[in-house]
């Protein structure tokens, strides 16, 4: 999960004040990440309850980014405040005692005051895997999409290029999107076949609701033939969800990292999902620096 190995050590004291963890899950079985009526799974319920029982006292959780039900992470980050203090390995282990076992927080640390989960990160990034194969998955049934008809990555990546910069990503928007803007500066996108395996990997400053499910919805449709290479292009600048075909299942979707400026010491991601981290070079799982951040220039609060 990270680049250099992280020792749960008991020398240091982490509280009073803000705590940053890091932690996966797996996406399944929840309603996504934020907090529902009684008796609905969320992974904010789930660890929120875990948290408050090693801070002893209830805690607002604040993420890097709000998850959809069924999509999963392998790396995301929450802030969290509090007058307790305990060591490394006392946040780590006593909130994974707590926690069910689709969750696991894999590092706690001291936040900086104006370091903020959500508005701090310069860039996020997703991965969407994809089974193509004749025949449905039976083991990473929730854990991969799957499509019968036969994709070709190469013409994937190629129509995916035309979505790199800064555009408005209307076309990508769900419908009950609540964000105040439709402008993304998307850093890089890549499709990739390993196998029976087809894996987009995308990185932006931000997300738009479903925009990720969506391109990879739209990217399915040039790969099986359905749709020119150029389609993509085409759709971005219409600027109307409508003409952008289908949103694909959130089963393959994983957040694998969220880009901080060095300063505040959240340790680097090096991208999953496990399974799949193994099929890509080491300088593949690496983060990407992002070269849309001005040095003098804040991000903005999307």
């Amino acid at each position: 999960m990270f680049l250099e190995a992280q020792q749960l050590t008991t020398d240091n004291a982490i509280g009073n004040g803000r705590v940053v963890l890091a932690f996966e899950y797996d996406g399944r079985s929840f309603h996504g990440w934020q907090m529902q009526k009684s008796g609905v799974r969320s992974v904010e319920g789930e660890l929120s309850k875990a948290v408050a029982r090693v801070a002893d006292h209830p805690v607002d959780l604040v993420c890097a980014g709000r998850t959809d039900a069924g999509v999963h992470a392998s790396y995301q980050i929450v802030h969290f405040e509090t007058p307790s203090i305990r060591n490394l390995r006392s946040w780590v282990m006593g909130i994974n005692t707590a926690l069910p076992e689709d969750i696991s927080v894999h590092w706690a640390g001291q936040g900086a005051d104006d370091f903020h989960a959500r508005f701090s990160a310069v860039y996020r990034r997703y991965r969407y895997v994809i089974y193509n194969h004749a025949v449905r998955p039976g083991i990473l049934r929730g854990q991969v999409s799957w499509t019968f008809r036969p994709l070709d990555a190469e013409r994937m990546h190629q129509a995916a290029q035309a979505l790199v910069g800064e555009h408005d990503f209307s076309s990508f928007r769900a419908a009950g999107c609540q964000s105040r803007t439709p402008v993304r500066f998307l850093e890089s996108i890549s499709v990739t076949r390993k196998g029976d395996f087809v894996v987009i990997d995308v990185q932006a400053n931000a997300f738009l609701h479903h925009m990720v499910r969506n391109i990879a919805g739209a990217l399915m449709a040039v790969g099986n033939g359905k749709e020119s290479v150029n389609w993509i292009a085409a759709i971005l600048n219409e600027r109307d969800r409508t003409v952008a075909g289908v949103t694909a299942p959130p089963d393959g979707l994983y957040l694998v990292d969220v880009g901080y400026p060095e300063g505040y010491g959240i340790p680097k991601a090096e991208c999953g999902p496990g399974f799949v981290r193994p099929w890509f070079e080491r300088d593949d799982n690496l983060p990407i620096e992002p070269t849309h951040i001005h040095p003098k220039k804040p991000m903005p609060k999307l």
